[in-house]
């Protein structure tokens, strides 16, 4: 089992070790409720250090992430940050992901920690049709990259007092190479996966004591709590973000899974699926991926079914959880065409029981 630089300062805070996509990382410390909490009304901090990273540099990087990626990068400058995803060739999905623009001719691209060796071949055999060469234009560097993601509605203002680049005023989904906490050319992202704010830092793993104890000591004063992975998919979930494995996966269409909007079929996007994903989008598919929130009370999961008042299946959940925030049971599926209008009322087999619920917009927490 794999562990990240910060481990230690897990153990020392407490951190509840579990077993996540090859790695020990904390659960949870406080509480996940209270971590979940303290992230949407202060900041904290996640170690996401488990994340893969992948460079691709050179001049033939662009056209390569612009085929195997399904949104648009002709779309990116310099300093800015696209979300996407592979097609897998058949309809689904490899993995969502990052993409960095750092110029032209070079780009990092950050995927998802269970999916580091599934996605490095995928990429490793479009890039050698492609013409990139392995180890050369195209370089894994999942295992010298730690990660934080400081977030919340204080999270830049703490960050601030680490570095002289004016961080408050970044756009969301850009990002600067900067001397931060003393550190030289970190990668400092307003990215982050809480939709609470913030930021994602990158470094090399020789500098991790020096950010995590800089990044506590900052945010002491506005309440800073480090957060486990338990908190994280709750505020995922608040914010409607799919999760690998749960809510897309190689199955599922990215067009039932709302994914559209970064699958762009522009002239010069010539994308792996294109074709396919291009019909599905015209021609309409028959299910699609909706937030729903309880009626009664009750707490969705995983797998459970979805029926309408009738008892007819119409669905199956793909996430769910209670929120911390709504005090009340909030969740995703994929549901019938006829039950994709906001404020349907479908039900969700909990334990035997049939339990109302309603459709609702994404995000689901409109706080």
């Amino acid at each position: 089992m794999k562990e990240t630089p910060f481990i230690k300062y897990h153990e020392k805070l407490g951190g509840k070790i579990v077993s996540f996509a090859g790695f020990n990382m904390p659960v949870e410390y406080s509480g996940i409720t209270d971590e979940h909490i303290n992230v949407r009304e202060k900041l904290g901090v996640f170690d996401v250090s488990h994340m893969g990273e992948f460079w691709v540099i050179g001049t033939k990087s662009y056209r390569f992430v612009q085929h195997i990626t399904s949104n648009d990068v002709s779309r990116l400058t310099d300093g800015q940050v696209q979300y996407s995803y592979f097609p897998n060739g058949k309809g689904g999905i490899i993995d969502d992901l990052l993409v960095y623009r750092f110029s032209n001719e070079k780009y990092l691209m950050v995927v998802n920690a269970a999916n580091i060796e599934k996605d490095w071949n995928w990429c490793v055999e479009n890039a050698t049709k492609a013409g990139l060469v392995p180890g050369q234009d195209i370089l894994n560097a999942s295992d010298d990259i730690a990660q934080l993601a400081i977030q919340g509605p204080l999270a830049l203002k703490a960050m601030q007092k680490l570095t002289d680049y004016p961080v408050e005023e970044m756009k969301f989904y850009t990002f600067v190479e900067v001397n931060f906490a003393g550190i030289e050319n970190v990668i400092f992202s307003t990215t982050g996966y809480t939709g609470a704010g913030g930021c994602e830092i990158y470094i090399p793993n020789k500098n991790s004591s020096e950010l995590w104890e800089a990044v506590m000591k900052a945010g002491e004063e506005y309440g800073i709590k480090p957060i486990g992975l338990g908190a994280r998919d709750t505020l995922r979930l608040e914010m409607g973000y799919c999760l690998y494995g749960n809510d897309i996966d190689d199955n599922t269409s990215p067009i039932e899974a709302g994914l559209g909007w970064v699958t762009k079929f522009t002239d010069n996007n010539n994308f792996i699926d294109k074709d396919l994903l291009f019909r599905q989008k015209e021609e309409g598919v028959s299910k699609r991926l909706k937030g729903f929130e309880m009626i009664d009370r009750g707490i969705p999961r995983q797998h459970y079914k979805v029926t309408d008042n009738n008892a007819n299946l119409i669905g199956e959940v793909t996430s769910g959880t209670m929120s911390p925030m709504m005090k009340k049971g909030i969740g995703m599926a994929y549901l019938e065409k006829e039950f994709w209008k906001e404020g349907t009322e479908i039900y969700i087999l909990i334990r035997n029981k049939s339990l109302k619920a309603k459709v609702v917009k994404l995000p689901i927490y409109k706080g």
